[in-house]
């Protein structure tokens, strides 16, 4: 499973940046395949890990934040591994056509 989010901490002004990097990092120190862009940051595995690392990283902000928001896709296709990986590389193979 892979699993895009965004955790938006409210009530702390326009500069969430410091909020949010409290959040990517549970997501690094978590071990699980992991990607950040500038709108998401995705993870590949288990429901219950992935799930367990979103919470997580909700709380980490919300530690700090009187009020969180969370945005979450999740892409759920049991037996498929290296997805975060093999889907870009799809579209690239694609493109270069």
């Amino acid at each position: 499973m892979i699993v895009a989010f965004s955790v938006t901490p409210l009530g702390v002004g326009e500069d969430v940046g410091e909020y949010v990097a409290d959040a990517v990092r549970v997501v690094r120190e978590s071990g699980l395949p992991n990607r950040t862009d500038a709108m998401f940051t995705s993870i590949e595995g288990d429901w219950d890990e992935v799930m367990d690392v979103v919470r997580r990283a909700v709380a980490a902000v919300e530690e700090r934040a009187p009020r969180v928001s969370l945005v979450l896709k999740a892409d759920i296709r049991p037996g498929v591994t290296d997805g975060l990986t093999s889907k870009v590389e799809t579209v690239e193979r694609h493109l270069s056509a």
